[in-house]
């Protein structure tokens, strides 16, 4: 059964009828480019075939009673009463709505409708594939349909992500919500986060992307150490007399680097030359150069696990394993860091074989049971 049919038979069983809207917004997988969004800098993402789905219909008053088909709990809320006590999942729809509906400000913002549903997904929690962002999404997808609200991706993705900064409390950058709005089929897409531009980029011939889950855990609003990166990064560009990093150039780094406190200049010199690694990644891509996309994947965690310390040691087995193998051009940890994902490009032929090797080695060496998905991109949010 698809998650398309199991979202209707779930919406069926709890409200006793056919839902009107089912809506369905993606997770997605970096390729590169890791903490830079926040930067105002540069990332070359893809939407993932992972999902959320949300089946609804409106309802005639301004409540929202949503059930979760993962956990298999209920949530409701008044569109004019926004306060915290619900379970996070139905925390991320609330702050949604508080974004949408203008954060409190009875004169800003969106006239939203209220509405009941059932919302259901396959994107792993905490593996660094934007779970948060897919139900953000999904979410401000439901409200624009069901209040006749035109999608325009870059903003829905900005009140999405102040719902996620200032209602759950995580500073994410603009990145996961961006492509789960805005992604293309069969394209990973260059973002320029500070000025919301979009660049489909084609995959180099006869390559797959390969997301490898080591089924370690970490929780961006209150596990990780997120929130001091980005503390970090904005100390080095007050020394820098700059807004963010991306007005730093590397010769800059280099000739003030001992300027810097040591940790603060490793995490500034990570932004800064991912960034330059991104813009280059994005060129290999479109030469079909899968060699030097590989290559830039492997540059970049190398500087997320010695600079910007966002690594552990599982995913570093990981991606040596991956590596390794001769079926991969480059792998590298993807998402916010402390637990979750690596990313590899590899070739199409030697899909199977580099899944079962890689989840095979990747178990003997850490005795935990991994999951290898090979991936396409997939298109954003939509209203199916």
């Amino acid at each position: 059964m698809t998650l398309q049919d199991r979202v209707v038979e779930l919406f069926a069983a709890h409200f006793h009828g056919a839902p009107e809207i089912i809506v369905r917004a993606p997770g997605r997988v970096n390729l590169i480019g890791e903490h830079t969004d926040y930067n105002d800098g540069f990332v070359l993402p893809l939407a993932i075939e992972r999902a959320v789905w949300i089946a609804l219909r409106p309802r005639a008053d301004a409540h929202v009673i949503v059930h979760s088909g993962d956990f298999d709990k209920s949530a409701t809320f008044a569109l004019s009463d926004y306060v915290k006590r619900d379970a996070l999942w139905a925390e991320y729809i609330k702050g949604v709505a508080w974004s949408m509906g203008g954060a409190g400000d009875p004169n800003a913002g969106y006239l939203l409708r209220g509405w009941e549903g059932v919302v259901i997904g396959d994107v792993p929690m905490g593996a660094g594939l934007s779970s948060s962002a897919a139900i953000e999404v999904a979410a401000a997808r439901a409200f624009a349909a069901v209040s006749d609200i035109a999608w325009d991706a870059p903003t829905m993705a900005r009140l999405c992500q102040k719902a996620e900064n200032q209602w759950i409390g995580v500073n994410s950058g603009i990145m996961d919500q961006m492509i789960s709005a805005a992604g293309v089929e069969g394209r990973a897409v260059l973002i320029d986060c500070r000025h919301l531009t979009l660049d489909a980029v084609p995959f180099p011939a006869d390559t797959a992307i390969a997301i490898l889950d080591t089924a370690t855990r970490r929780s961006l609003a209150t596990g990780s150490k997120y929130n001091e990166r980005r503390e970090q990064c904005e100390a080095a560009a007050r020394h820098f007399g700059v807004s963010k990093l991306r007005d730093v150039d590397a010769l800059t780094l280099i000739q003030r680097f001992d300027e810097l406190d040591p940790i603060v200049g490793r995490r500034a010199r990570h932004i800064i030359t991912e960034n330059a690694r991104t813009l280059q990644a994005a060129a290999a891509m479109r030469a079909g150069a899968a060699d030097e996309l590989g290559r830039l994947m492997n540059m970049s965690h190398i500087t997320m696990r010695d600079d910007f310390e966002i690594s552990r040691a599982e995913i570093d087995t990981m991606v040596e394993i991956a590596q390794q193998h001769p079926a991969c051009y480059g792998a590298r940890m993807t998402g916010g860091g402390f637990g979750g994902c690596a990313v590899a490009l590899i070739t199409l032929e030697g899909a199977a074989a580099f899944a079962a090797d890689v989840s095979a080695a990747y178990a003997a060496a850490t005795a935990l049971t991994p999951a290898v998905y090979v991936t396409t991109a997939a298109a954003g949010a939509g209203v199916v």
